[in-house]
């Protein structure tokens, strides 16, 4: 056996997330019927570095599996490719020590999130995009975004089906990137570990406090009182992206 791993792109819109379910599209469910073809048959399971939900994209997420055969690296990434359709494309392949799994070895993740702002959806951008149509004060936004840095309970900020007991997560940096400022706004989260829906939850809660809806520091009183009834709104997943993967 022969251990790769593996970074991938695509575009979430058609699939019900990355974890195989039965009966449905899934990033992981297309990837181990392309490594089947490769093998004649013989199942592969795919480890990805973490589940993303129905909708959501991703920019480098990172996968590992275990391969019956000895294929240089470059070849595999070809042969994959080859065999995927255009919203799924491997950009990198590594050969690695056998005891390397792409979701236990994680250090931390950077995820993205693309606001659409004006009064109407875009067609174009619907499917890449959250979209918020009230005026924003960005600078309570950026107040707020520095609250989010460092260790909380993110209690409040986990969507009902989360399955992990530990709450506690490292934020290292939350910026808000307004390059393309009116049209759109970008915000990264590069963390040690992310909660069920959090991100989605915490651009939701960022997003009520820059139009007025929450006090600026209201981020404070929600990891405290450990309460997602309390944080209530959650952003569409077509605007999330996993951006990159870190591993030691």
């Amino acid at each position: 056996m022969t251990v790769y791993k593996l970074t991938v792109q695509y575009d979430g819109t058609r699939y019900h997330g990355f974890q195989k379910q039965p009966h449905l599209l899934t990033i992981q469910g297309v990837i181990e019927q392309a490594l089947a073809k490769m093998t004649k048959g013989q199942a592969v399971e795919v480890i990805g570095s973490g589940r993303t939900d129905a909708g959501v994209h991703a920019l480098g997420q990172v996968i590992s599996f275990n391969y019956p055969g000895n294929l240089p690296a470059i070849s595999m990434l070809r042969a994959l490719n080859s065999l995927m359709p255009l919203d799924i494309l491997f950009t990198d392949s590594q050969i690695m020590p056998v005891d390397f799994n792409a979701r236990f070895a994680v250090v931390s993740k950077i995820y993205e999130y693309r606001v659409a702002l004006g009064r109407y959806t875009n067609p174009f951008l619907r499917n890449y995009t959250g979209h918020f149509p009230y005026p924003l004060d960005l600078e309570k936004i950026r107040q707020a975004l520095r609250d989010l840095e460092g260790t909380h309970n993110f209690t409040s900020f986990e969507a009902s089906g989360g399955v992990i007991k530990n709450k506690v997560r490292t934020i290292y940096q939350a910026e808000l990137v307004t390059e393309n400022y009116p049209q759109e706004l970008r915000f990264t989260f590069h963390g040690n570990g992310f909660l069920y829906n959090m991100v989605r939850i915490l651009v939701a809660t960022l997003l009520e406090i820059g139009s007025d809806r929450r006090p600026v520091h209201d981020l404070q009183r929600l990891f405290e009182v450990e309460d997602r009834q309390q944080a209530r709104v959650t952003a569409p997943a077509s605007g999330l992206f996993l951006q990159k993967v870190f591993y030691e």
